[in-house]
């Protein structure tokens, strides 16, 4: 019997072995795609107490969280566009993966690789809640809740030396939190520069993938270590702080130049300028401003009576782009009645400047700025100045938010402790945004204004009519030849009204920010309240960026 039962498994291994290669070499040639079939659905009082249980997980943010709003019209969106946003997506996925494919097509013996079949199906993704976040910066906030049961069609076709493999994934379950970031706020439609998409959590993607006929998933262990390396590639790029980044609008559109340095203009001299008064001689003085600002130029003292006047005056001005700025210098004689004659011009531009170094230049002063102009013979005398562009620290200039807190706690680790020091001397630019406020409210009328006052300079920004949350946005620069350690600021919202009378002028509240924050950490952006108002704030953002 032994040697029987031992014959009988012999001859039966040996015909189940090629039947068994010749059925799977059927499977692996013959098989075809399963058709994606509609889901059943059910209402819910269709649902017995048990099925109820299961899908309270499920319930819409907006019914637990309260600070989520229902967004039923933008589902409805979504749901008329989903044909179009369909057949884009997937002309997107064609065009990425295309490139990607043709990498791999030679290798391992692959001939080609290709979509047989590619469509997200009928049923759109669904968001369940939304939030709109309130930050300091500029900028909007926005966190959808995405959940998407799909039932896609996709079908990916591997032609290997003369076998064709059938890849399908069906049955697609994705749930994902997402923050979209639009920055910055601009004044060009649609009115931000940038999207940036960033993962609050892990996702979480549930699907099945067909191989050949059947089901690649089921296969123990195959699932978890496929779900777990899908969750870890995405995580790596688009886990918050790590972001998607998508550009909307042309950089050069909104280009916004910020303060990169300081130009020092020191004027010296003048010699043989033009006779323009009637004893023959001049009252000069000096005006100097960098084009591309609309900020007052500045102006030197009048020296009266002198064509060979002396000033050794020194100033200072923001640079904002060394590379095409220029410098512009004009010399008028001063006169008490009437407009003030122009004896002379020149300009410097700032690219033949070196950061930190000092150049002088002796310029003959022209009639206009055309340099070879055939009419301008007459000579005008010269000017002698002295120039030095101080750029800021690198440290100073970086962009806002989490990286730049990050990278600046990195470089306070890296640097030796005595150059911390550095931080706390020389000089610097005290940028001071006013941003707007909230709930300022006047007896007599509400037309609010904000008057910033610091070291005996007062600045007040445009006036908004009938309101209580004025939005201004405008920044005011100072520049100091120290940091402002044991200065305060004093911001008042006022407001006005036309005409005279004793309530013409009304204040709305007020506030002092203690400086020494500012200079030890680069950046303050905050919403204070206003002293002297019940429910006032007004949103401050000052900078100190140093030399």
């Amino acid at each position: 019997m032994a040697l029987l039962s031992t014959l009988t498994g012999i001859i039966g291994f040996g015909m189940g072995v090629p039947f068994g290669l010749l059925l799977g070499f059927y499977f692996f040639i013959y098989s075809k795609p399963k058709i994606v079939q509609e889901p059943i659905t059910r209402r819910v009082n269709q649902l017995d107490n048990t099925a109820l249980l299961n899908l309270l997980h499920d319930i819409p943010l907006w019914v637990k969280c309260p600070d989520y709003e229902r967004v039923d019209w933008l589902n409805k969106i979504i749901a008329d566009m989903w044909p179009y946003l369909n057949k884009a997506i997937c002309a997107s996925i064609r065009s990425m993966t295309e490139p990607m494919f043709a990498e791999y097509v030679g290798m391992f013996q692959i001939k080609t690789i290709a979509f047989e079949n590619l469509s997200l199906g009928t049923i759109p993704p669904d968001i369940y809640g939304s939030k709109i976040c309130e930050t300091n910066e500029n900028e909007l906030v926005l966190e959808p809740a995405v959940r998407w049961a799909g039932n896609p069609n996709i079908v990916l076709v591997v032609k290997l030396l003369t076998f064709r493999i059938t890849i399908q994934v069906v049955d697609m379950q994705i749930l994902v939190a997402p923050r979209v970031t639009l920055k910055p706020l601009v004044p060009t439609i649609p009115c931000f520069a940038n999207a940036s998409v960033s993962l609050l959590k892990r996702p979480e993607i549930d699907f099945g993938l067909n191989v050949l006929g059947g089901d690649l998933m089921s296969i123990p262990g195959v699932y978890h270590i496929i779900q777990r390396t899908i969750k870890m590639q995405i995580a790596s790029l688009y886990l918050w702080p790590q972001s998607l980044e998508i550009p909307i609008l042309d950089p050069s559109t909104v280009a916004i130049n910020k303060p990169v340095g300081i130009l020092h203009v020191k004027v010296v001299r003048a010699h043989k300028l033009l006779k323009m008064d009637f004893l023959g001689t001049s009252d000069p003085y000096v005006k100097l401003n960098l084009t591309g600002e609309n900020l007052p130029a500045k102006k030197t003292s009048i020296k009266k009576r002198n064509l060979n006047p002396v000033w050794n005056e020194q100033f200072k001005l923001v640079v904002k782009d060394p590379k095409s700025q220029v410098l512009q210098l004009e010399v008028f004689d001063w006169d008490k009645v009437g407009t003030h004659d122009r004896l002379g011009m020149q300009f410097v531009p700032l690219k033949l400047l070196t950061a930190n170094e000092t150049k002088e230049f002796k310029l003959d002063l022209l009639k206009h700025t055309f340099i070879a102009n055939p009419y301008d013979k007459k000579p005008r005398g010269n000017i002698v100045i002295e120039l030095t562009y101080a750029p800021f620290r690198e440290e100073s200039i970086k962009v806002d938010g989490i990286g730049d807190i990050l990278s600046r706690k990195e470089s306070s680790q890296d640097r030796p402790s005595e150059n911390s020091n550095e931080v706390l001397s020389g000089a610097g630019l005290l940028s001071v945004t006013v941003q707007g406020a909230e709930d300022v409210e006047g007896l007599r009328h509400n037309n609010p204004y904000a008057v910033i006052r610091f070291r005996g300079d007062k600045k007040k920004t445009k006036k908004i009519k009938k309101t209580r949350h004025p939005l201004w946005n405008e920044e005011f620069q100072f520049m100091l030849e120290e940091p402002p350690l044991n200065d305060t600021i004093r911001i008042q919202v006022m407001s006005r009204r036309k005409g005279i009378g004793f309530h013409s002028k009304e204040c709305l509240g007020k506030l002092d920010i203690n400086l020494t924050d500012v200079v030890h950490n680069g950046r303050i952006n905050t919403k204070y309240h206003l002293r002297n108002s019940k429910n006032g704030k007004i949103h401050v953002d000052i900078k100190w960026t140093t030399v």
